[in-house]
């Protein structure tokens, strides 16, 4: 069931904003503001999930490192590439 929100003082420039932004959409400042919501409940429901599972993380060895993995290749190429072009 859909309740309804009223949010008091707004100040006029942050106003200025969400309507700018909704213009820009082709949408209301309702719906705009509703997608905004929406959006931030997601995200919040993801936050939760994250930390539920954060002790199923695992440490990533140093030279498996993304930093590492992407150098490599940059600037050496990986084995596989040098393979294929000999």
């Amino acid at each position: 069931m859909a309740v309804a929100l009223q949010i008091r003082d707004v100040p006029e420039d942050v106003r200025d904003v969400i309507a700018a932004r909704a213009a820009e959409r082709g949408q209301s400042m309702q719906t705009y503001l509703l997608e905004l919501l929406r959006r931030e409940a997601r995200m919040a429901a993801n936050v939760d999930i994250l930390r539920r599972s954060a002790h199923l993380r695992i440490e990533i060895p140093e030279e498996l490192s993304p930093e590492r993995v992407i150098r490599e290749g940059r600037d050496s190429g990986f084995a596989i590439d040098r393979s294929d072009t000999a």
